[in-house]
């Protein structure tokens, strides 16, 4: 029989009670004050090794699935944390840890452990001797668990240490879920600011009784920017302003306060509206309205949503001009043939034969004339919305430039063009008659802007995977800030230039010229010293994959089994474009991963480890070239740029932080096809006699026939161009290679002469072969010159 308690004891008792009731609403105070989940679970697990006295104390946190999410300690050192993670058994540990159904209190946890079949915790944080778990649930659903261990004084843990801990892992369930609660409305809300801010129409939400933006997008910000004045902010620009609404009226809001406009809470459906400053500037918005209302029926704020109509606009400037000019360029030849055919039938004298023919000679010409313009015209139409197929076949570059020539010649073209072409030139891909019309289109371009006493001149050359034709003439050449606008649509450069006769002159030819030469995988471009100078046009073509084609000993990227399809991994934030790729490429035989995330497409390098990546230039809440750059960090593959906007400057950027092409938005399946060919063919490179000795230099050998890298006799794992690099410095080995041969020799660039990239590679190279640059072994630089590396030693074959 219990003995009865006094009143001292029973003093002491309800004192204790009282001071652990006390701690425990502490504790449980302290984790729900902050909704940060990491903050929450860290208060927990500190909160349990306080409540009961523990000098040691973990939580783990299950998933949905049960899977472990997450572990957290307290009272461990990090050099411990660490120990324990690399503990053998630490994850099966963890695992039976985080599944407890039950509460488990023991006296020796290290002995339990070996009974249950789980390895026993060494040092530094075993044995653990005193050890007390209780589960977490929420709502009957098993959240994780948490544990302390080695009770201070050696004591063990009793039941009333089991009772506080369990009352207060019922504390911590519901804390832990409210954290969760918000983390998960914190990342909708971001997902949902992501998605506003980086949206191409402006978004901004007024304050309806003030009048005052509470909040605004990117693109509203850009809107706003380009018509305040410098210092002036938003507000201020706000009163100043006068919109123009579809209906013709007219509201200043200097006259009408924008609280007043707001009031009225008119609901407001695509509406064109012209909004105005007082000196002049102005912007055209398609604009929708809706007001939101509270409980009671009152507009609190207005969320307006604007769309710039600038491009639109200027589409529609361009389409106006371009349809001015065709009905120019028709009206010209419909004038000849309506002249001809009414002085044949208006005549009152019989006609003589020769005198009929001639008229009859006009209107056949001035027919043709009008036949070339629709066809071209049919063309832009083709190339505008990349439908323009060619069907490439093995092409001698001779045959196409004698077919050019023959055809330009019979056409009544000058015979004064010089051709020089190398006889070792390898055959190319390319759809001939549609290649023909290219170099017939400038062959007329040169002859149009150049005097007829000089001649024209037609060479081609072989660079890396392609082959370039380039003509020359001595015209009346291009200035620079003008040269980008060569090849755009609808421009008339060369026939504001050259007087232009209704065919290249009519703004078509050069950019029909383009759409061919990149449906082929190919590249154009032009270059001018300037007016009066002359200009120069280059275009490439592709070589056949037999000469481009490495041994199939050589590594593919990430090791791809030979005969393997080559998977191509796609970013891109539009759906359309994604499901455009993979038919395109699937058709072609290509495997495809598509994704519009870019922390996503990260996870597929890794994971799916592709052969090729095609990135859009603009993604959300990610810059195209920075997503390159981390991929290149994880594999030496070959990305191509996808984009809609044609800037140079952003082109060259990334044309010189690593990117092999890019590619036009919209583009033909052909021309993705090809480009992706030709960069995995680059990726592989072109061949090249090797030696058939090994490369010895010090302990570093290079062996070419196995294609294998060894220092000290230890295998060094090279990416694909990593080992093109080292290899064609140890083939020239005694001799300075050159920037430009050191990028036309490893990556085959047409385009690009950035050092950069050399030097990129370079550093990695050197880090694996364990070289220092500062006192380099094997891999010795000449500044603003090049690389060499020393001649090697003989190899000892006994």
């Amino acid at each position: 029989m219990k003995k009865p308690m006094n009143a001292d004891d029973l003093s002491k008792e309800n004192e204790a009670l009282r001071e652990r009731l006390y701690r425990l609403g502490e504790a449980s105070l302290r984790i729900t004050e902050d909704l940060d989940l990491d903050t929450v679970l860290q208060g927990g697990v500190d909160g349990a090794r306080s409540l009961t006295g523990a000098s040691r104390g973990c939580l783990t946190i299950v998933d949905e699935s049960g899977e472990l999410e997450a572990f957290l300690t307290s009272g461990v050192t990090e050099e411990e944390y660490r120990t324990f993670a690399g503990l053998t058994g630490a994850i099966e540990l963890l695992h039976y840890l985080s599944g407890m159904a039950e509460p488990l209190r023991v006296a020796d946890f290290s002995s339990h452990t070996a009974s249950v079949g789980l390895a026993e915790v060494g040092p530094p944080l075993g044995p653990v001797r005193s050890f007390l778990g209780v589960p977490i649930r929420h709502r009957g659903t098993h959240v994780g668990t948490v544990s302390v261990a080695h009770k201070e004084g050696g004591l063990e843990f009793t039941q009333e240490d089991e009772d506080t801990l369990r009352m207060f892992a019922s504390q911590a369930a519901m804390a832990i879920s409210n954290a969760r609660r918000h983390q998960d409305e914190q990342r909708a809300r971001a997902d949902l600011e992501t998605l506003i801010n980086t949206s191409p129409v402006g978004v901004i939400v007024f304050d309806a009784a003030k009048g005052v933006p509470l909040s605004s997008n990117r693109e509203a910000t850009r809107l706003v920017d380009d018509l305040r004045n410098p210092g002036q902010s938003p507000e201020e620009m706000l009163e100043t302003i006068t919109y123009r609404r579809g209906d013709g009226r007219e509201i200043s809001l200097q006259e009408f306060a924008l609280a007043q406009a707001l009031s009225v809470a008119e609901t407001v459906r695509a509406e064109e509206i012209a909004v105005r400053v007082p000196d002049g500037r102005s912007v055209t918005v398609l604009v929708n309205a809706t007001p939101i209302r509270s409980e009671r029926g009152e507009v609190e704020s207005v969320v307006v949503t604007m769309q710039d109509m600038s491009a639109m606009e200027e589409t529609e400037r361009l389409r106006a001009e371009f349809l001015a000019m065709v009905s120019h360029e028709l009206r010209a030849p419909l004038t000849s043939i309506k002249g001809s055919a009414a002085a044949v039938l208006g005549t009152s004298s019989v006609l003589d034969t020769a005198e009929m023919q001639q008229f009859f000679r006009i209107v056949d010409d001035q027919a043709n004339h009008m036949l070339e313009l629709i066809s071209n015209l049919l063309y832009v139409a083709r190339i505008e919305t990349g439908r323009l197929s060619v069907t490439p076949e093995t092409t001698d570059p001779a045959t196409l430039v004698d077919r050019a020539r023959n055809t330009f010649l019979s056409g009544g073209g000058r015979d004064s063009i010089h051709i020089d072409l190398p006889p070792d030139l390898p055959r190319v891909m390319a759809d001939r008659r549609r290649i023909v019309q290219v170099l017939g289109n400038l062959l007329s371009n040169a002859e149009r802007q150049s005097p007829a006493t000089t001649s024209i001149r037609l060479s081609a050359g072989l660079e890396g995977v392609h082959v370039w034709f380039s003509l020359s003439d001595d015209g009346v050449g291009v200035s620079a800030d003008r040269l980008p606008l060569m090849f755009r649509k609808f421009s008339r450069l060369d026939s504001v230039e050259g007087g232009g006769d209704g065919t290249i002159g009519s703004g078509l030819g050069l950019s029909i010229c383009k759409g061919i030469v990149e449906a082929h995988g190919g590249r154009i471009w032009a270059e001018s010293d300037g007016p009066g100078l002359g200009a120069k046009f280059t275009f490439t073509l592709p070589i056949v994959e037999d000469h481009a084609t490495v041994p199939t000993s050589l590594p593919t990227p990430f090791g791809r089994v030979e005969g393997q399809q080559a998977l191509v991994l796609a970013v891109d934030d539009d759906p359309l474009t994604l499901r455009y790729v993979r038919h395109a490429l699937s058709d072609a035989g290509y495997s495809v991963i598509v994704t519009a995330d870019p922390e996503e497409a990260l996870d597929l390098m890794e994971q799916e480890r592709p052969d090729l990546a095609l990135v859009d230039l603009l993604l959300p809440g990610s810059d195209g070239i920075d997503l390159m750059q981390d991929i290149l960090d994880i594999a030496d593959i070959p990305v191509i740029l996808l984009s809609a906007y044609g800037r140079d400057q952003v082109i060259a950027r990334a044309f010189e932080m690593g990117a092999d092409d890019y590619i036009g938005k919209p583009f033909s399946p052909t021309e993705l096809v090809a480009r992706i060919r030709a960069a995995l063919r680059k990726q592989e490179g072109p061949p090249r006699d090797e030696p058939a000795e090994p490369y010895v230099l010090g302990d570093l050998t290079i062996d070419y026939a196995e294609r294998r890298v060894t220092v000290a006799g230890f295998p060094v794992q090279l990416t694909t161009t990593e080992y093109r690099l080292i290899s064609e410095l140890a083939t020239s080995a005694g001799r300075v290679l050159t920037h430009d041969q050191i990028l036309r020799r490893v990556w085959g660039r047409t385009r690009t002469r950035d050092a950069r990239v050399i030097r990129t590679h370079l550093m990695r190279l050197r880090r694996k072969l364990g070289e220092d640059a500062a006192s380099p072994k094997y891999i010795f630089a000449e500044p603003r010159v090049g690389y060499r590396m020393p001649e090697g030693e003989v190899p000892d074959l006994t």
